[in-house]
């Protein structure tokens, strides 16, 4: 068998093996914080704020091909309202990590990382913005299981 086949078998076994022993313990390294500032009469910054316990990692949107781990990804709900300006951007230190015993790298965050999408209103109306977040963190020694939390911000 191809040997990044391999590595990514055993990584996979080691995700699941790690998610059931986390299971009977709730861990939960990463505390989030959600703002919506005015910039303008119809545009607004959507703030989604990690706060990363020490030792703790959570990976970026953007990962290397040979990353095994699950990027953040935010989804934002439709509103007729609303358009979202670009892609949420990131702001924070960006860590390059490299295993070179299994072969794989990531893209990772360490203490905080703030995720800013710009959004803007169709028309002055006061109306909400909402989605998810679903993310991934690990330690040195293990990766919980990707976890989605929700957030809605009124935009007045």
């Amino acid at each position: 068998m191809n040997k990044i086949y391999m590595k990514r078998i055993f990584f996979c076994l080691f995700l699941v093996t790690t998610a059931f022993v986390s299971r009977a313990q709730v861990i939960d390294p990463v505390k989030w914080t959600f703002t919506a500032k005015k910039i303008d009469a119809k545009t607004y910054e959507v703030r989604l704020s990690a706060n990363i316990q020490a030792g703790w990692h959570l990976y970026s949107q953007a990962q290397p091909k040979d990353a095994i781990v699950n990027p953040t990804e935010i989804v934002f709900n439709s509103n007729p309202l609303v358009t979202l300006d670009g892609k949420p951007k990131e702001t924070g230190k960006v860590e390059a990590y490299t295993d070179k015993r299994l072969g794989i790298s990531a893209n990772q965050y360490s203490n905080e990382v703030e995720f800013v999408q710009r959004v803007k209103l169709k028309a002055a109306a006061k109306t909400n913005i909402s989605g998810t977040v679903e993310y991934q963190t690990c330690d040195d020694k293990k990766c919980l299981p990707v976890k989605k939390v929700t957030f809605n911000l009124a935009l007045k």
